[in-house]
């Protein structure tokens, strides 16, 4: 039996790259979500020692396949987990394609300061050298700590720790495949033991406007992100504004497209479509009013949100408020 003095610690789990099987150890191809949490767990009896675990499986699928239902699920779910005084942190295993997306919309729609840190693997549970056990250690004594609390969701990959909103997956293949390049990591994990370097800036959990609540007496508006490139043309951004209610562009350089893209967006955002200019570039800032006057084109600068998270942010903003000045303040501050 478990020392109940120790901290309970909720491992939700998802799936993923860290769950995932392959038919031998040194196979490159893999299924992602093969095994259960309860087989993750196994695999680390060292958990045994720091904490307490209550297990739940949410879902068992490869991140790329995520969904808004699963993220309905799992943000209830973490609520009421940080609603039971008996639960000291919350670590949720996913998959490490969409992990940053899944963090930071966790950030702006869970209003409670507990340890929330996810984490992910980049080889399958089953290959050689698999970082999956060793991440879930430290993912679990990051959750028991109380010096992650306060902080929002985390991330911890290969010993780094990662603000929600600043991480990013910067590489398809690797360990060394996520970064926080605009703001820097958090921190890092020292044994059993966090080291922070800084303190989030930005508004989240607690200090959040939203709420799933919100979200879901909203309908979950529906966001798209068109990709900017050479000879753009705007016939793809006409359909979508029939079809969204927002739409991110991940632009070239300044969060920039083409005339005609550019001239579409206008239509779009005249027919009351929100249009949030972001950069495909992969770190920098957006800035408003400088190459394109989004005043007078009813745009907003997403800053230095990338593409993803800006469609979240613009997501859980068209929850609340369609002014485009409404929503460029909500940008500015988270």
């Amino acid at each position: 039996m478990p020392d109940r003095a120790l901290p309970v610690i909720a491992v939700l789990a998802t799936g993923g790259t860290i769950a995932g099987a392959q038919a031998d150890a040194t196979s490159a191809g893999y299924k992602a979500g093969s095994f259960s949490v309860g087989d993750l767990l196994a695999a680390v009896p060292q958990l045994a020692g720091i904490a307490d675990i209550r297990a739940e499986q949410i879902a068992n699928v490869g991140s790329q396949n995520m969904t808004h239902g699963v993220w309905q699920a799992l943000a209830a779910r973490v609520e009421a987990l940080c609603r039971d005084a008996s639960v000291a942190g919350i670590v949720i295993t996913h998959g490490t394609d969409t992990l940053e997306e899944t963090a930071y919309f966790l950030s702006l729609v869970i209003r409670h300061d507990k340890p929330i840190v996810l984490v992910g693997a980049m080889r399958p549970a089953t290959a050689l050298g698999a970082e999956g056990p060793a991440n879930l250690y430290n993912a679990v004594a990051l959750a028991r700590h109380p010096e992650a609390r306060g902080r929002g969701p985390l991330v911890v990959m290969n010993e780094d720790v990662h603000y929600a909103r600043e991480i990013q997956k910067t590489a398809s293949a690797g360990l060394c495949a996520f970064a926080s390049p605009n703001r820097g990591r958090a921190g890092v994990m020292h044994g059993a033991a966090p080291i922070f370097y800084s303190r989030n800036t930005t508004v989240h959990t607690t200090e959040s406007e939203f709420s799933l609540a919100l979200l879901e007496k909203a309908g979950w508006p529906r966001v798209d992100v068109v990709y900017a490139h050479a000879n753009l043309q705007a016939d793809l951004i006409d359909f979508l504004a029939g079809a969204a209610d927002g739409i991110v562009l991940a632009g070239v350089g300044d969060g920039n497209a083409t005339d005609l893209a550019i001239d579409g967006l206008v239509r779009a955002a005249s027919n009351g479509v929100a249009v949030v200019r972001s950069s495909r570039t992969g770190s920098g800032f957006v800035a408003r009013d400088v190459e394109l006057d989004d005043a007078g084109m009813g745009f907003v600068a997403a800053r230095d949100l990338n593409p993803q998270k800006a469609r979240i942010l613009l997501m859980l903003g068209l929850s609340i408020t369609r002014d485009p000045a409404a929503l460029q303040r909500i940008f500015d501050r988270y």
